[in-house]
């Protein structure tokens, strides 16, 4: 694989980002502003009714954010003048055709101007109802894909997906893609076409028995977790992802398609600046409901490697995988982790954290320090139905008698224990599959692209992401979890 300059690259190009307001994509756009000023155009697709609340969505979710601070210094008082001519926000919604804009005239200039287009919308809920994920996750990616071939100066399509629509494999996972209808238990019959038709029927019949929007809500969380586990997938954003990455591969003709299979990301590395991560992320809820004193106990194998990147490291690896596909009419797929190169195990996140809130423990509401002990980890699911039995279940039903005989005075009291215990049982529903994980992630194709950008010279230390230059111990004591703590405890 040969790769030229990916400054070069980008210079003059007009640049198609969905899903604008998300984790990845403002790390996206702030490093292409920041890298490479003399880009053309980004034109940033944002859910929003018009271009006024378009643009409120921008300032307020994207440019007010501390991770933009690197460029505002480094353009002061043009700020302004620099953003309006290097960036055009798009009102939209990829669920729609045309991915729902509705200026012509707009849709004229993107399909005459745009060079690359980078997929980053989705929902990323692991039990988000079924309807709401697979209009977003499934078809849009189709909408996407529809779009980028009307591009007359398209180079490359950028697909971001997840490491996960691997479902639940043991041994070395490879890069490869998923075939349309293509389960992961053996099942036959999996069918995207009906698999719409199922929730539409659904939701309608729902809807003529005057069902509440509760219940249809619950009835499509419902509904998306059994049609995934039905196929092998452990939840409905997977599943949905999964066939996304489907229907691009049938439907892409001669559109050269990269797809990027990010793991468990995490805080920026090292820029624009380290730590940098926003909203509360797979792990970090770990973090928070320990830090917190929420979280007494964990079910896990304490050997279970755990495959994390750092956002800016997936980020890097997105441009310079755009780069290195340009024009190539196939499909290229790259697992974006650390669990081959540089592994961490389960029970370094435990040491970790009791490390980090020892020393820095949370400040409540109080003003009282949390005072934290060492997580207990159970690593089988009847030791943990047995510890939560008999310290918490059992306790908590006869505080909710004595609650009842007190004429609920001890209500507040009933009602933060019951708080823990649901919080500890929803974390354990939702990352079960992934605590007891025996598999790892081939990323062949991406040293393939980690060696062709070292090869090309300088911009190497411009676009890292080898997971082995991170020691794991410094980079949680000192970046990741000091970052959560400032961007996400609430």
């Amino acid at each position: 694989m040969e790769l030229g300059s990916i400054l070069e690259f980008l210079e003059n190009r007009s640049i198609l980002v969905t899903g604008a307001t998300g984790f990845l994509a403002k790390i996206f756009i702030e490093k292409i502003l920041r890298v490479q000023p003399n880009v053309k155009k980004l034109y940033l697709l944002l859910r929003a009714a018009d271009n006024k609340s378009a643009m409120s969505r921008f300032n307020n979710e994207l440019i007010a954010k501390d991770l933009f601070r690197v460029v505002k210094e480094e353009h002061g008082g043009n700020l302004n003048s620099f953003l309006s001519e290097k960036v055009r926000v798009v009102p939209g919604d990829i669920t729609y055709d045309n991915l729902g804009v509705k200026d012509s005239d707009l849709l004229e200039e993107m399909w005459k101007e745009v060079d690359v287009v980078v997929n980053l919308a989705a929902t990323t809920n692991f039990d988000e109802r079924y309807d709401y994920s697979l209009k977003l996750n499934t078809m849009g990616a189709m909408h996407v894909l529809n779009f980028a071939k009307k591009c007359d100066k398209l180079k490359v399509l950028l697909h971001v997906s997840t490491a996960y629509v691997s479902g639940e494999k043991d041994g070395l996972i490879l890069e490869t893609p998923h075939n349309m209808g293509e389960t992961l238990n053996g099942i036959s019959g999996l069918d995207i076409n009906a698999e719409k038709k199922l929730v539409d029927e659904t939701i309608k019949q729902m809807s003529a028995d005057n069902y509440s929007e509760d219940i249809i809500k619950s009835a499509m969380k419902n509904l998306g977790i059994q049609r995934a586990r039905k196929f092998g997938w452990p939840n409905t954003y997977v599943f949905t992802k999964a066939m996304g990455e489907m229907l691009l591969g049938q439907l892409k003709d001669n559109i050269p398609l990269v797809i990027v299979r990010p793991t468990i990301v995490t805080s920026t590395y090292k820029e624009p600046f380290p730590g940098w991560v926003e909203g509360i992320r797979t792990i970090d809820s770990l973090a928070v409901g320990y830090g917190k004193g929420r979280l007494p106990c964990f079910l896990g194998d304490p050997k279970t490697i755990l495959d994390l990147v750092p956002a800016d490291m997936v980020v890097n690896a997105m441009i310079a995988s755009m780069v290195a596909h340009s024009n190539e009419a196939n499909e290229t797929i790259y697992h974006i982790g650390s669990s081959v190169s540089n592994p961490i195990e389960l029970a370094s996140l435990q040491d970790y954290g009791y490390r980090y809130f020892s020393k820095h423990p949370w400040i409540n509401k109080e003003g009282k320090p949390v005072i934290v002990g060492k997580l207990k980890i159970l690593s089988s699911m009847e030791s943990f139905q047995k510890y939560m039995a008999i310290h918490y279940l059992l306790p908590l039903k006869g505080l909710q008698i004595v609650n009842t005989a007190c004429c609920q005075y001890f209500q507040g009291f009933y009602s933060d224990m019951s708080r823990k215990i649901k919080f500890v049982m929803r974390l354990i529903e939702l990352y079960r599959p992934y605590i007891f994980s025996k598999g790892y992630y081939d990323d062949m194709n991406t040293e393939k692209l980690r060696r062709a950008v070292k090869e090309s010279g300088a911009e190497s230390d411009v676009f890292y992401f080898d997971p082995k230059i991170i020691k794991w111990d410094e980079y949680f004591l000192n970046t990741h979890i000091s970052g959560v703590v400032k961007y996400v405890f609430k």
